[in-house]
């Protein structure tokens, strides 16, 4: 059997069908992902098990993508959000960036680039944790925390 990739992902939309079959999409990949019908839930699972990397809809009702993506990015500025929209525009592209998202994918997507993207989120983010680490075992540490923000 093989190994999966231990990269802790949270996907959030309120789409049901969509997300439970994009969690099955992505496991046969050999990743596996916690699932959020909202934003209230993703921000719960959020404060209760940091996850590496979050696929976050925009569109959602109650607290929708931006907000998620703003608390996620104050109170965890190291996890990665990857935005999955099939309802976003241009501008809503531009801010999310400005948010500090990773990436910005329409729907639909398709599985193996989201995969890619999900990975390179990781790599990015175990980098940038390695770099700040650097910094702050040469006593750099003003320095490290600017990597981290």
């Amino acid at each position: 059997m093989a190994k999966k990739d231990n990269i802790k992902i949270l996907l959030v939309d309120d789409e049901e069908d969509f997300v439970n079959a994009l969690s099955q999409r992505i496991k046969l990949r050999k990743l596996d992902s916690e699932i959020a019908y909202d934003g209230e839930q993703a921000l719960q699972i959020v404060d209760d098990q940091v996850p590496d990397v979050i696929v976050l809809d925009l569109k959602m009702p109650g607290i929708d993508g931006f907000e998620v993506l703003k608390s996620v990015k104050r109170n965890y500025p190291k996890v990665e959000v990857i935005i999955l929209t099939g309802h976003g525009t241009e501008r809503d592209k531009i801010e999310t960036q400005k948010l500090g998202a990773f990436d910005y994918l329409q729907k639909p997507v398709d599985v193996d680039n989201l995969v890619d993207r999900i990975k390179s989120a990781f790599k990015k983010k175990i980098e940038t944790a390695l770099m700040a680490r650097t910094f702050a075992e040469a006593g750099e540490f003003d320095e490290a925390r600017k990597i981290l923000k």
